[in-house]
């Protein structure tokens, strides 16, 4: 049965929340990782570490005192939403793992990875879809009031904003192998996508009611209606400000991307009419 919590203070800041089938996961998938590394010898190094980094901050945002209190503060859990989706997502975005598992897995793999399921959970459409979809979906429905409720749901939505994370961010960097956009593109992309974010946070945040009524129980333990309709707006904020401030920070390495390409091609544009014109 679930029950309010006792009000954060910063000594709750070393209290962890330990879900033993969420580390699990995460164990799994670190050991898979390795095992391919250790099978493709030329394999980057910074790649495996981004990956490192990504389990990391997925373990911060959902076993440290983060996840301790996700239920209970609407803002914690807006914090949570943007460490999985906008930091650990692009993340495991650079750690490439698609073609880390093309590279170190049996032919039937490869072909699963060529199969028609794969090439369109990547299409950039489908990641773009996604993304639009289920940001608003997650938060300005009824089913945010059920994640709260159920832990299963709970710990299914942070599986879908690492998911949906990684699908998006892989388009906008470029990466992995398989269905790309033009290096310009990539800026377009991710920008067509800030107002997605801003619509949810701004909702959220102009709020004049509580709704979702699930913190009448799970709110910490003296919080009053004014103040749970305080940590929803305080949440949408932090949506809207943090989910922005974020989504300009990733277009800066793709920015340099673009140049470095629009560089390459001058050059070996001017490599080959220099060829022509001998």
């Amino acid at each position: 049965m679930l029950s309010a919590v006792s009000p954060f203070h910063w000594r709750d800041a070393t209290q962890l929340a330990l879900e033993p089938g969420a580390i699990a996961l995460m164990v799994l998938a670190g050991a898979l990782y390795a095992w391919g590394q250790s099978r493709v010898r030329d394999w980057p190094r910074s790649r495996s570490l981004y990956f490192a980094l990504g389990l990391v901050v997925t373990f911060v945002a959902t076993e440290s005192f983060i996840g301790v209190f996700d239920r209970a503060y609407f803002s914690d859990h807006m914090v949570q939403h943007l460490l999985l989706i906008m930091v650990a997502g692009p993340l495991f975005a650079i750690s490439t793992p698609l073609d880390l598992a093309y590279r170190a897995g049996s032919a039937r793999l490869r072909a699963v990875l060529d199969g028609r399921v794969m090439t369109t959970l990547t299409q950039p459409l489908v990641a773009f879809a996604l993304y639009f979809v289920f940001i608003p979906v997650s938060h300005l429905t009824g089913l945010f009031n059920e994640m709260l409720l159920h832990e299963w749901i709970h710990q299914f939505e942070h599986l879908g904003f690492l998911v949906v994370g990684y699908l998006f961010f892989r388009v906008a960097f470029g990466l992995e192998r398989g269905r790309t956009i033009h290096p310009g593109l990539r800026l377009v992309f991710v920008m067509a996508a800030v107002p997605v974010d801003t619509f949810t946070g701004l909702a959220l945040a102009m709020s004049s009611h509580n709704p979702f009524s699930a913190y009448r129980t799970l709110a910490p333990i003296g919080s009053t209606p004014a103040s749970i309709l305080t940590n929803v707006q305080l949440g949408g904020a932090i949506m809207w400000i943090g989910g922005d401030a974020l989504m300009l920070l990733a277009c800066i390495p793709i920015a340099v991307a673009w140049v470095r390409w629009e560089a390459r091609r001058t050059v070996e544009l001017d490599a080959r009419l220099d060829a022509q014109g001998r």
